[in-house]
């Protein structure tokens, strides 16, 4: 192969899914790059996978804050930005360099500049997360990459780009395969999990935050080392229908047609002018997958909140019904009553699709959200086991830092928890409900505040009596959220304590999902039968003696089957069967 050209297999891919995903993310706001252009930016090195000119282009606007006035970035300061961001440190792992320069993406990167002689240490953030307006969104496709070895390229479908930094990359593959055994969508997840390997471009995916296999009709979504089996499907539950039509049927102009078709053959662009002629298109599962989280604002709030770096688990992009149960939590808990206190309500999500880290999810949106980041959180458990698993979640979650930091955060005592609600500080704080009756005896236990937030796992238990009415007493007005994997009846006293359902994931929809496997369930009880002749010659036997009113007494309080059905020889039958 020339340096410098890109070949162009002209497969069935083109026209499925590769060219419907470009048009799609160009009608989103994304700026098309053809394969020539994109390996301009990076120098015409295909070790290179930043687009630096883009990147430092927008180093350049950035702006930071020093004793209220306003000053531009040095270029020392871009050199050392530009420096950190291309060197991801590929020795400790993949996994590590993803998350290294997902906190330079996330918290920003500090830099040394000098301000009338004196020295400044600002965090420049590289994206703009607040103003969407403020950065730059690209897409290329046949990105060629040169492998570890420097032996050979691999060529990634489509990669898209934010300020120049490759976060999206996406395989597209034909709808129908070659062999009918074989699932493409299925296909281009292997491929994602091969590119990854230490001999292939983990230099590209040092930068990936999402990662999706499409084929024309469906498609899947997962992260960096996701594990095949948990590529996702979405189901969008804010975006209107009209959305998802306007955005497939939007016309591009001619400079965008231009740049995608001007180095495809003619007859190209002739077939997709003819097909959007013939009338309105229908979005496909692929088209709704990619609206769904690749629009530049969805796309930027999603990196931002709905990612995490699991110590057991690896890297984790939030489910769909993560996603929409926290944004519901959200919109409730910014709501306050005529009394002042926070709005509450029950997450009713099935057991086995992630509630653990659904709350960790939503601490961590949280403490982000302007309006709400200066929330306390209260973890209410009813089981020591249950807040040993919860903390140890938020801890390989990175919410708490070190071993002690867990220990720390969880009340020791009924009086430890009622100096901690009265006096405490602390962000997070775990107890068990039950020391709740404790606490409520000891005068400092009350907290009017309504910055407090309690997260209450498993809400359905525990949660009726005199304790619960405690917990409420000691904070009268934080906003207590319910989380559950049990269903609830209509009237359920869990949506009576706590508020109304903000957001439902049943079995039947988890199942659907492949989230958990169905649950199948079928009786098979041994025959109990018993000989009533042969047990009352042996009653008449062992009561030899007795009164008759006494026998009568002995007969109805042991005359029950209860005994024959825990006898041992009873129980050696089920466990055989």
């Amino acid at each position: 192969m020339a340096r410098g050209r890109t070949v162009i297999p002209e497969t069935k891919e083109l026209f499925s899914s590769h060219i419907p995903a470009l048009q799609v993310l160009m009608s989103m706001g994304y700026t098309y790059l053809p394969p020539e252009a994109a390996m301009k930016q990076r120098g015409g090195n295909t070790g290179e996978v930043l687009l630096r000119n883009i990147l430092i282009g927008e180093l350049r606007k950035r702006r930071f804050s020093w004793k209220g006035k306003q000053y531009p970035i040095s270029n020392n300061a871009i050199d050392e930005i530009v420096r950190q961001l291309a060197s991801p440190g590929l020795g400790e792992g993949l996994l590590t360099a993803n998350e290294r320069l997902y906190d330079r993406l996330t918290l920003g990167i500090t830099v040394t500049e000098f301000i009338d002689g004196k020295k400044a240490q600002p965090a420049i953030h590289i994206i703009d997360w607040n103003h969407i307006e403020n950065n730059q969104f690209h897409v290329t496709d046949e990105f060629e990459v040169l492998n570890t070895a420097g032996t050979g390229l691999r060529r990634p479908d489509i990669v898209c780009f934010v300020n120049g930094i490759p976060l999206v990359v996406i395989e597209a593959k034909r709808p129908d395969p070659h062999n009918p055994h074989k699932d493409m969508i299925k296909e281009g997840i292997s491929q994602q999990l091969r590119n990854q390997g230490v001999a292939e471009i983990p230099n590209l995916f040092a930068y990936s935050q999402l990662l999706f296999s499409v084929n024309g009709l469906d498609g899947r979504y997962g992260t960096t080392r996701t594990p095949a089996k948990f590529w996702a499907l979405w189901r969008e539950e804010d975006l209107d229908e009209t959305v998802f039509d306007q955005i497939k049927n939007s016309e591009l102009d001619d400079t965008q047609k231009k740049a995608l078709f001007g180095h495809r053959p003619h007859w190209m662009r002739q077939y997709f002018d003819e097909q959007r002629a013939q009338g309105k298109l229908l979005p496909t599962g692929q088209d709704r997958l990619l609206i769904s989280l690749l629009r530049p604002g969805r796309l930027l709030e999603f990196i931002r909140f709905f990612i995490l770096f699991d110590k057991r688990s690896g890297k984790i992009a939030a489910r769909y019904q993560q996603y929409f149960g926290i944004k519901r939590l959200i919109e409730r808990v910014s709501e306050k009553d005529t009394h002042g206190s926070r709005e509450g309500g029950v997450i009713w999500h099935t057991t086995g699709s992630g509630k653990s880290f659904t709350m960790v999810f939503m601490v961590r949106a949280l403490i982000l959200h302007e309006a709400l980041k200066q929330c306390r959180f209260v973890v209410v458990t009813d089981r020591i086991d249950l807040e040993n698993q919860l903390s140890k979640v938020f801890a390989n979650a990175g919410a708490l830092a070190t071993p002690r930091d867990i220990e720390r955060a969880k009340a020791r005592t009924g009086k430890d928890l009622a100096e901690r609600i009265g006096k405490g500080t602390e962000r997070i704080l775990f107890s068990i409900i039950n020391k709740f009756a404790a606490a409520a005896k000891q005068p400092e236990c009350h907290n009017p505040s309504s910055d407090i937030i309690v997260l209450v796992d498993e809400g359905h238990r525990s949660h009726g009596g005199e304790t619960h009415q405690r917990m409420r007493q000691a904070l009268p007005n934080a906003a207590f959220i319910a989380f559950t994997g049990t269903p609830l009846l209509h009237k359920d006293k869990t949506t009576n304590k706590f508020g109304p359902i903000l957001h439902a994931y049943t079995m039947q929809r988890a199942v659907e999902d492949g989230t958990v496997t169905p649950l199948l369930y079928e009786e098979r009880i041994p025959e109990l039968g018993t000989n009533a002749k042969a047990i009352d010659n042996w009653f008449d036997r062992i009561t030899e003696g007795l009164t008759d009113k006494q026998k009568v007494d002995l007969k109805k309080k042991f005359a029950k089957k209860g005994a024959v059905y825990q006898s041992e020889s009873r129980i050696e039958l089920i466990a055989h069967d």
